[in-house]
């Protein structure tokens, strides 16, 4: 994997009380998290981006307010028209 060097303010990661041995994991998280949340990317994929299992990085997004699962009206929708098709 490629990687790229960025350098933060310390008083930004204090604030953010991040894990100061650990930075660089803890950003990738937030990053990936925040493209999650966007919807620029799927959680399947921002687990991959900051390489967390899925699993655990299902359990960050709950952690940070973030729903792991978007399933909303329009899918149901969409899943009761598939089903009214597949029962024809």
């Amino acid at each position: 994997m490629v990687t790229v060097n960025l350098e933060l303010p310390a008083d930004l990661v204090s604030a953010a009380k991040l894990d100061q041995g650990n930075v660089s994991q803890e950003a990738a998280k937030l990053i990936a998290l925040e493209l999650f949340r966007e919807g620029t990317v799927s959680i399947g994929r921002a687990a991959e981006l900051c390489a967390t299992p899925l699993a655990a990085f299902m359990d960050f997004a709950a952690a940070h307010g973030v729903p792991p699962l978007n399933y909303g009206l329009e899918q149901l929708e969409e899943d009761r028209r598939t089903l009214a098709k597949l029962r024809s």
